[in-house]
């Protein structure tokens, strides 16, 4: 039966990826030039001064548990589901090998004689989703090599530097590639590997931006902050619920605070000098609440979205998404891990998935470099936990995420204007709704839908000068 569900999968793919490539035209980003850190160091942006958002899906082991068609069929499902950076990790185990039965490395990191003729090898099926991601516009951000290896003691200084001039090498022309250095892993474990490694790359290719991927709960700026080679700070808000603790000395946040990664944002930027910061990982939808125990229930599409909110409206220059068989790249054929049961071709269509979209668009429908998390436009007490109410502004412009749909008093003075326009956008489908013409003062907002965790609700307010919505206009796309 397998077999059978893997034959017909892969006809799906040759007919499916033929249709793509004759109708699908994507926009290719780079063509502004190379990214770069914005000069008020909060934001990226291209050297022609375009704003650059970052919506990034996850597939950890895209390298090692594809073939070309499906990799190719990914990219292109990803792009058009609005995202425009793929994290994968090109080496997630030492002894890594890919559909092809090809090794990672199969002379340790000795890798002078990689390439051989006649050969499609490990490496050149990297290269081979690195180009088929630029073909489509996206962004690869690449983890060098999964962190539990290096903690291992199974990379020393001297392969990491093998390693980092290796892949150096091989991918500074390429147009689409950010390096990730790290992997789940504390910065402090093992710093002199993470150390050659990144400054290795850094030392070669002059052309790509670079970042660390901590461990849970945990943000790169509490080591590497000062970091030369760290153009931009990640932190992984992690997958537990509010309460929820091993009891081995895991807890490196406030207690029952374990949900709110606006926190982390927060946190990151208030380090000097400040860098970009961003959730590179945050709970994944389908994956059990606390990852090892599968009896507990499983984080959902508002689950992801409020996570996506609260991160961005606290002041982070994007966010990423991930899915518990999309990051595993589950299929028939493969062990499941953390109680996957679907494979990836269903799940890059779940609704938490198809929702991110909206996030972008809104974000990039107002002036983006003024944009800042302020939470004094909120009135009075703001609540806690899911009570909690994440606003961001521009100068003539508000954005106020509300997870429960509860009455908020926001003081419409902050921004520019004698009088102000408000609508409401809801996330799950990117639809507006004009509320009217507002007087400015404080006023409570409420939407009519009713008061529940998961009807969440964006409210829009605009300095009613500005044009940057229209008031018929019924999505934010």
């Amino acid at each position: 039966m397998n077999r059978i569900l893997t034959l017909l999968f892969a006809t799906f793919l040759l007919t499916t990826l033929s249709a793509q490539e004759k109708k699908d035209r994507f926009d290719i980003p780079w063509k502004n030039g190379k990214l770069k850190v914005s000069d008020n160091h909060r934001f990226l942006q291209f050297e022609n001064g375009k704003p650059f958002f970052w919506l990034g899906e996850t597939a950890w082991l895209l390298p090692s548990r594809s073939n070309r068609e499906e990799a190719s069929y990914f990219l292109g499902e990803t792009a058009k589901n609005g995202f425009n950076v793929v994290q994968i990790s090109i080496l997630h185990d030492i002894n890594a090998m890919n559909a092809y039965g090809q090794w990672a490395l199969p002379n340790g990191f000795d890798f002078k004689n990689i390439d051989k003729k006649g050969e499609y090898n490990y490496w050149q099926h990297v290269d081979y989703i690195v180009k088929e991601a630029e073909k489509r516009g996206l962004y690869i951000g690449l983890v060098c090599v999964w962190g539990g290896n290096v903690k291992a003691g199974l990379v020393s200084v001297d392969d990491a530097k093998k390693y980092g001039k290796f892949l150096a090498e091989r991918y500074k022309d390429a147009p689409n590639v950010i390096w990730i250095i790290g992997g789940d892993q504390p910065g402090s474990i093992k710093p002199e590997v993470w150390e050659a490694m990144a400054t290795t790359i850094k030392g070669i290719d002059k052309n790509h931006l670079m970042t660390y991927h901590p461990f849970g709960r945990t943000t790169s700026a509490t080591w590497f902050n000062n970091a030369s080679w760290l153009d931009f700070n990640m932190f992984q808000s992690g997958h537990r619920r509010y309460g929820q603790v091993k009891g081995d000395g895991d807890l490196t946040v406030e207690p029952n605070t374990e949900e709110d990664n606006w926190r982390f944002v927060e946190r990151s930027q208030a380090i000097q000098p400040v860098k970009p910061v961003l959730d590179g990982e945050p709970s994944y939808e389908d994956i059990p609440q606390g990852l090892h125990d599968f009896t507990q229930p499983r984080w959902k599409a508002e689950d992801v979205r409020r996570y996506a909110y609260w991160s961005v409206f606290a002041g982070s220059f994007g966010h990423t998404y991930g899915n518990n068989s999309t990051m595993q790249m589950f299929r028939q054929g493969y062990s499941p891990a953390y109680g996957a049961t679907r494979p990836w071709y269903e799940s890059i269509h779940d609704a938490g998935c198809q929702q991110m979209k909206y996030l972008k668009a809104l974000v990039l429908a107002f002036p983006y470099f003024d944009r800042i998390g302020d939470q004094s436009v909120i009135s009075g007490t703001n609540g806690t936990q899911y009570e909690r109410v994440i606003a961001t502004r521009g100068n003539d412009y508000m954005l106020i995420y509300n997870y429960t749909n509860h009455p908020i008093e926001s003081d419409l003075t902050k921004i520019s204007g004698e009088k102000k326009c408000g609508w409401w956008m809801n996330p799950s489908d990117g639809s507006l709704e004009y509320i009217g013409e507002l007087k400015n003062s404080k006023q409570t907002f409420f939407h009519s839908s009713g008061y529940r965790s998961g009807n969440d609700k964006v409210l829009i307010i605009t300095d009613a000068t500005t044009s940057y919505l229209s008031k018929d206009q019924k999505s934010i796309l």
